[in-house]
């Protein structure tokens, strides 16, 4: 199947200010472009591109006063295939994760395990199986919260996430990923496009989606709390911690977003 994915952001600066953008798709992905995502500014600016610690695609930036518009307008190959689910894929011993997942096992800026780490053994201690575990924490966060694009606030962590039980995808994400990395499973949060492939049409405005990842069964599988089914046509922008590694614009300066608009649409043919 065919997927044309593509965002056009506006936002405004008082003054020129310095800007970074995980905005084009992840290199993991870029082998299966059918046309290039390439990132375009109006009016105009010069721009540098490269890879940070985790992979990701990162584009810098200095935005001139006023209004600048970001867009890009791609086609990409995809395979139509749904999340791979295994619920008897292993739970690794942490002596036995390879030394790349090990970073996933930590708190971070918005994944608190200390303060959700007895809550994740009362809730998870008995499940067996790392396949099962992760299911039974995804069922978890998807009750927990109530999802709502006006419960967004970029300031929310795990904990304020489980505590208030409302919030926005990536809410339900960093709740999953702390509570499996309470639980001794690797997760790490992941950001990228999610249309509304396969499934009814969400009358809601299309956004980016935030999902994650667990090392379980000798592989890094994704998992979705939000929406907890398996889908199809996702298209991967960036990984990390959480979404402190994988924002999609940061401004060093003040800022208004004034338009933000994405589309994921299958293409036929």
């Amino acid at each position: 199947m065919r997927i044309r994915v593509g965002y056009e952001i506006i936002v405004s600066h008082p003054q020129p200010t310095p800007m970074l953008a995980h905005l084009n798709v992840h290199h993991s992905r870029a082998g299966h472009l059918l046309s290039p995502d390439k990132f375009s500014t109006s009016p105009a600016v010069p721009f540098t591109q490269y890879h940070d610690s985790f992979g990701n695609f990162v584009t810098r930036l200095v935005a001139p006063a006023g209004q600048l518009i970001l867009t890009t307008d791609a086609l990409i190959s995809d395979p139509g295939t749904a999340d791979l689910f295994f619920p008897d894929a292993i739970q690794h011993e942490i002596s036995d994760l390879p030394d790349e997942a090990l970073h996933f096992l930590l708190g971070s800026r918005y994944c608190e395990t200390d303060k959700l780490m007895q809550i994740a053994w009362d809730n998870f201690g008995a499940v067996v199986g790392g396949g099962n575990r992760v299911r039974a924490i995804c069922n978890f966060a998807h009750e927990r919260i109530t999802f709502g694009y006006q419960f967004a606030r970029n300031t929310r962590t795990a904990f304020e996430g489980y505590e208030e039980r409302i919030g926005v995808c990536r809410d339900f994400a960093h709740l999953a990923v702390t509570l499996c990395r309470c639980m001794n499973i690797p997760a790490r949060y992941c950001t990228g496009y999610l249309g509304d492939i396969g499934v009814p049409k969400d009358p809601a405005p299309m956004d980016f989606s935030a999902w994650f990842e667990a090392y379980i069964g000798g592989q890094w599988l994704t998992f979705d709390a939000r929406h907890n089914v398996p889908r199809i046509g996702r298209v991967l922008i960036a990984r990390g911690m959480d979404a402190a590694d994988t924002a999609i614009t940061s401004h060093f300066g003040p800022s208004t977003l004034e338009r933000f608009r994405v589309w994921t649409d299958e293409v036929a043919g």
